[in-house]
């Protein structure tokens, strides 16, 4: 297993930090942003993030009865997708370190129609409170690159997962050559002119253009999950590599 320490071994967008400062960081970032947080996603991602986030829900054989731990629930679309798919039986808690992305997701699901088998939890990725064994799947969409520590984030989830549970993980990550250098374009200079002008927030979303650009490849991530013990890890890209998801099992 992978250990966590405080040194300069952090990264927000491309400046060094340590990992405290990173999560204070990202922190204010996600509770600049959470009021403008959907309209962003729709307009950065031309609406495809909803056809990724049901692709996503859709690979991931959640049935009913389930219990599901979504990390980075944010606004609350994965929860949701993931609520339905358990039903009355099954359970799902909506985690995030941000209290008020958290907030506005519950008040999303709640305007929604969405109650009973939701529980909302304010916790660190890296330092998951749940029992060891505790679920059957855990997910989480677009947050991994916004851990202080990918590798130990990757250990906690093993933790609390349950023999043949798997983790899966829908994320940004490296396009294919065929669009490599609009979306590099795209990406550095369109990202923060949005931010800007629709958010009010141009660091914030430079920061999340920069995040991008340096998570980890496809590949590399896979050696990541690899070395927190996870199995039989493989995966798929979607839109050109411009977001993928990844999938292991706690065998």
């Amino acid at each position: 297993m992978n250990e966590s320490n405080n040194k300069n071994n952090a990264t927000f967008g491309f400046k060094k930090v340590t990992e405290t400062e990173k999560k204070n960081l990202v922190n204010n970032v996600f509770t600049s942003v959470t009021e403008r947080y959907d309209l962003m996603n729709d307009l950065m991602s031309f609406g495809l993030h909803r056809i990724w986030k049901k692709y996503f829900i859709l690979c991931s054989h959640i049935k009913k009865g389930d219990k599901v731990l979504d990390l980075a629930s944010g606004t609350g679309d994965i929860t949701k997708l993931i609520s339905e798919e358990v039903g009355k039986k099954g359970l799902v808690v909506s985690c995030d370190i941000n209290y008020s992305m958290l907030n506005q997701g519950r008040n999303n699901l709640i305007d929604s129609g969405i109650l009973g088998n939701i529980f909302y939890v304010q916790s660190d990725a890296q330092l998951l409170s749940f029992e060891n064994n505790s679920f059957d799947h855990v997910t989480m969409a677009f947050g991994l690159r916004n851990t202080a520590n990918i590798s130990s984030a990757l250990d906690s989830i093993y933790n609390v997962l349950k023999p043949g549970g798997t983790i899966q993980v829908l994320e940004f990550s490296k396009a294919e050559k065929i669009i490599e250098k609009p979306y590099d374009i795209f990406l550095n200079n369109f990202v923060p002119f949005l931010g800007k002008y629709v958010a009010n927030d141009e660091n914030s979303y430079k920061y999340l253009a920069e995040s991008i650009t340096i998570h980890p490849s496809q590949k590399d991530l896979i050696k990541k999950m690899e070395s927190s013990n996870f199995k039989n890890c493989k995966y798929n890209n979607l839109s050109f590599g411009v977001v993928s998801i990844h999938k292991g099992y706690k065998l």
